[in-house]
């Protein structure tokens, strides 16, 4: 009885998979949190004096988008993996950008919803400067 071994070439390279997974996760991370910042909005609209609108940045809204870190994390890692880096200096590069970029993000957004608390949509039309 001979045992066949499949060859290598049948399946993709791994961080082809990871790249294309990172991605997919981050869009749908995305649309998730896309979708649960405008359901926070509306309900601070409907209810202005009992929610202040940055406390709507809870938990709810955190875990979608550390949803979208991490898949933009993989893909990151991923896209320095195809050029034969080694996964863990992928993800020491990676991991960083990462951080500062989401840390960044986080603390603008938190800062967008203070803004549109205090003027309205008013206050984030850029066309008027």
């Amino acid at each position: 009885m001979e045992i066949s071994v499949l060859p290598y070439d049948l399946y993709p390279s791994t961080p082809y998979v990871l790249l294309a997974a990172g991605f997919l996760a981050s869009v749908a991370s995305g649309f998730a949190f896309s979708e649960t910042l405008k359901d926070a909005v509306k309900t601070w609209s409907d209810n202005k004096d009992s929610i202040s609108l940055p406390s709507v940045q809870n938990f709810r809204l955190l875990l979608p988008f550390l949803a979208v870190c991490v898949g933009v994390c993989v893909f990151l890692a991923s896209g320095v993996q195809i050029f034969a880096f080694s996964a863990t200096t992928a993800y020491a590069i990676s991991l960083p950008l990462t951080l500062v970029g989401g840390l960044l993000l986080w603390y603008q957004l938190g800062r967008l919803l203070v803004q549109l608390e205090k003027g309205g949509s008013r206050a984030l039309d850029l066309d008027t400067f």
